[in-house]
C-alpha cells in the first residue's frame, strides 16, 4: 500500500468517525428538545465522554491525526479529515459547545420532569 493510500485510508475512517459523532450528537440535541430522555441519549453521553477521555490522553489531539502525520508533511487544518479547512479547524469548539448545550437542557428538562410539569 502507497503512502498515499495509508492517509487516504486514515482520512477515511476519520471522516466516518466524525459523521458517526455527528450522529449521535445531533440526536442527542433532538433528544433534548424533545424531552426524549432515553437510553440512546444516555449512550451518546458516555460515547462523547470516552472521545473526550480519548482526546485527553493524546493531549487533544486526535490519534487519527498523529497516524496521519507519518504519511505527510501537510499542516493545513484538514490534511488528516476529509472536511472544510474552517470546519476541520473548528470542530472541537464546534461540538464541545453543541455538547455544553445539550447538558443543559437535558438538566433542565429533569429539573421540569422531576417539578411535574
Amino acid at each position: 500500500m502507497t503512502i498515499k493510500t495509508k492517509l487516504a485510508l486514515v482520512k477515511t475512517i476519520h471522516t466516518l468517525i466524525w459523521v458517526f459523532f455527528n450522529v449521535v450528537i445531533f440526536y442527542m440535541l433532538y433528544a433534548a428538545i424533545a424531552n426524549r430522555i432515553d437510553k440512546w441519549l444516555w449512550i451518546g453521553f458516555g460515547l462523547c465522554i470516552i472521545e473526550g477521555l480519548v482526546l485527553l490522553a493524546f493531549r487533544f489531539t486526535c490519534p487519527l491525526t498523529i497516524v496521519a502525520r507519518r504519511y505527510t508533511e501537510e499542516t493545513k487544518d484538514n490534511f488528516d479529515i476529509y472536511l472544510p479547512v474552517w470546519l476541520a479547524r473548528h470542530t472541537k469548539r464546534i461540538y464541545i459547545s453543541l455538547v455544553f448545550l445539550i447538558i443543559l437542557i437535558v438538566l433542565f428538562r429533569l429539573w421540569q420532569n422531576n417539578n411535574g410539569q
